[in-house]
C-alpha cells in the first residue's frame, strides 16, 4: 500500500475520528492522528515536526497526543506534550504501542489506532477530566501528509 489515501476508508477514517470525540468526552485532553506515506528523517523527529505544525503545543494543560503513522515505513510514533509526559506512568506509551502493535501486526490498522486513542483517552480522563468550561482545542479529524 503506497499512498496515504489508500490506506483508510471513508468509513474507517469515521471510525477513528469517532474514536477521538469518544476518548475526548470525559476529558481535556486532545488526541489527534496524522498519517503519511514516509519520511526522511526520524519517524520520533517527524512526530515532533508534525506536533509543532498542528500547533498541538498550544492546548491549556499542554495535554496533546498525536498518533503519527508512516505507512510505507511500517512506524508509528505516540507523542505526549508535557503536561501529560509529567503526570503518567513511566510505561504508559510503551503499553499503548504494544496494544497497537498487536493489532497492527494482524492488519488490524483501524482496530489498533482506536484501541491506541480509547487508550490515551482513559489516561487524560484520569489525569485531566473536563471541566464545564472546556472546549475542544483542536480538530478531531485525520490529517494527513
Amino acid at each position: 500500500m503506497s499512498k496515504v489515501e489508500d490506506f483508510l476508508s471513508l468509513k474507517q477514517e469515521e471510525e477513528i475520528v469517532n474514536a477521538i470525540r469518544q476518548a475526548e468526552r470525559n476529558t481535556s485532553g486532545e488526541i489527534r492522528v496524522h498519517i503519511e506515506k514516509t519520511t526522511t528523517i526520524s519517524h520520533y523527529d517527524r512526530a515532533l515536526e508534525v506536533f509543532q505544525k498542528l500547533k498541538m503545543f498550544n492546548t491549556k494543560e499542554q495535554n496533546a497526543v498525536l498518533i503519527y503513522l508512516a505507512v510505507e515505513d511500517h512506524k508509528f510514533v505516540i507523542y505526549g506534550d508535557k503536561g501529560i509526559d509529567a503526570v503518567i506512568a513511566d510505561d504508559f506509551w510503551d503499553t499503548t504501542r504494544n496494544i497497537m502493535q498487536e493489532e497492527f501486526k494482524q492488519g488490524n490498522f483501524t482496530q489498533g489506532i482506536v484501541k491506541g486513542i480509547l487508550k490515551a483517552g482513559n489516561e487524560l480522563k484520569t489525569h485531566f477530566p473536563w471541566q464545564i468550561d472546556d472546549e475542544n482545542e483542536l480538530s478531531n479529524e485525520i490529517s494527513k501528509g
